[in-house]
């Protein structure tokens, strides 16, 4: 199972699996039916969850229903229970929009949603998160999950961020951080796919995040805050859901 995952994931372009998912996803949720295990997004419960990974492949961590995996479902967690975002009206950016998230946000009564992305078959608006179409402080929320270490120029893109949010706004902007790492690392001479997945994770990220992340935010002019959501739901409810212990969502505000 782990090596099918992997060779799918690696061989088939994200446009493309994003699109096929829609067709295997009831199969595979009515496969693993259970109660051991719950997805938070939709409520559905499961004996396990599935296997992702590029590079080295994590166990029980993608939910057979949504396809979420532990940030998503951790993020979901702290939208629903630590923000207005799904009470409030108010207009909300997307970018990369995960296939999790889509339909609640699209659907939702109060949220004026608008998805980016350069090549996401579900983006509204196909731009580069670098040079924004969009007018400044026009945003009142912003999602920018699993992106900006795929962005050669994170420092532009995080002041374009910053110029759409709207002041008082509130963005998330997650990345895969290494807690343990002081320091981030990047090195654009390294362009080999191989080589990159090697030393940063995976073949299309350009850097790998340390905890200097928050004073890269901090100095694009964001109030930062680094908050561990895992910590306040406690070890039985962060094995229910199958979250990353001690996990870091990067809230900033305008």
């Amino acid at each position: 199972m782990k090596r099918l995952f992997k060779f799918f994931l690696n061989l088939i372009p994200r446009p493309w699996l994003i699109s096929l998912s829609y067709y295997v996803r009831p199969l595979i949720a009515w496969w693993y039916r259970g109660d051991r295990y719950e997805d938070p997004i939709d409520g559905k419960t499961f004996k396990s969850f599935l296997p992702y990974g590029y590079e080295s492949v994590r166990e029980n961590v993608l939910s057979p229903s949504t396809l979420s995996l532990e940030r998503h479902r951790l993020l979901w967690l702290y939208l629903k229970h630590k923000t207005d975002l799904l009470t409030r009206p108010q207009k909300l950016l997307h970018f990369a929009p995960e296939q999790c998230f889509y339909k609640l946000f699209k659907e939702s009564k109060t949220i004026d949603y608008t998805t980016t992305d350069l090549n996401s078959p579900l983006a509204d608006v196909h731009a580069d998160i670098c040079n924004l179409p969009f007018a400044d402080n026009e945003f009142d929320f912003i999602l920018c999950n699993h992106v900006l270490e795929h962005i050669t120029d994170d420092q532009t893109a995080m002041q374009e961020i910053y110029r759409v949010l709207k002041p008082s706004g509130t963005a998330i902007l997650q990345i895969p951080l290494e807690n343990d790492r002081e320091e981030t690392f990047e090195d654009d001479s390294i362009t080999d796919r191989k080589e990159r997945a090697r030393i940063f994770g995976q073949y299309d990220h350009v850097r790998v995040y340390g905890m200097d992340y928050f004073e890269r935010l901090d100095h694009i002019g964001f109030i930062v805050d680094a908050v561990d959501y895992t910590k306040e739901l406690g070890a039985k409810q962060v094995d229910r859901y199958r979250l990353a212990s001690g996990e870091l969502i990067p809230v900033v505000k305008k």
